[in-house]
């Protein structure tokens, strides 16, 4: 199989279902994102981290393949006229959203109380992680914009809103955990 198939040479792109579109649709833009957060994902995990942390992240990974393709379907061809699915397209769950809520429960848990929003930095994995973060924001308001337009499933977005949560605490717990300086923002006086 070839990588490239020049069906997209004059600016078009097909969803999943065979809609074509333009690149800078917002469905692509959504999905794209989601692709471009996995990467910053698969970064964190390429570090120096504990094995569990990297669990995780190939969960999370893994599921960013099922928000791009709920994102990539035309919703217009998911479903048949009698209502049933006519693509195979899995779904985010409740417990994929209750899995990042415990992971961010237990790292609280061991975190010392936050008084102030926190300076992105302090070791360059706690960096990717807050790249990470502001990605993932990125991603779920492209989605929220698509899901203006066209509803997308519900626990999507509380997905990827969960998920920007967790990728901070990780960044805080990796700072714990890498004796990393956690630099509080503390607004000058002027």
């Amino acid at each position: 199989m070839k990588i490239y198939t020049k069906t997209g040479d004059k600016g078009t792109t097909a969803l999943f279902g065979g809609t074509r579109v333009p690149k800078h649709h917002i469905r692509i833009e959504s999905y794209g994102t989601v692709d471009e957060l996995n990467s910053h994902i698969g970064l964190i995990r390429d570090q120096d981290i504990q094995e569990a942390y990297k669990n995780v992240l190939i969960h999370i990974q893994d599921r960013l393949f099922t928000v791009g393709a709920i994102l990539a379907t035309d919703p217009e061809k998911a479903i048949m006229k009698n209502g049933k699915e006519r693509l195979n397209i899995p779904k985010i769950s409740e417990a994929n959203i209750t899995l990042l809520e415990q992971e961010m429960d237990a790292m609280n848990d061991a975190l010392p109380q936050m008084t102030h929003f926190v300076l992105p930095g302090g070791h360059q994995t706690v960096s990717f992680c807050h790249i990470a973060r502001c990605v993932c924001r990125r991603a779920e308001r492209l989605a929220s914009a698509l899901n203006d337009l066209e509803p997308i499933d519900p626990n999507t977005l509380r997905y990827l809103n969960r998920l920007s949560d967790y990728l901070f605490v990780l960044a805080r717990k990796l700072s714990l955990d890498l004796q990393a300086n956690e630099v509080k923002w503390i607004p000058e006086k002027t």
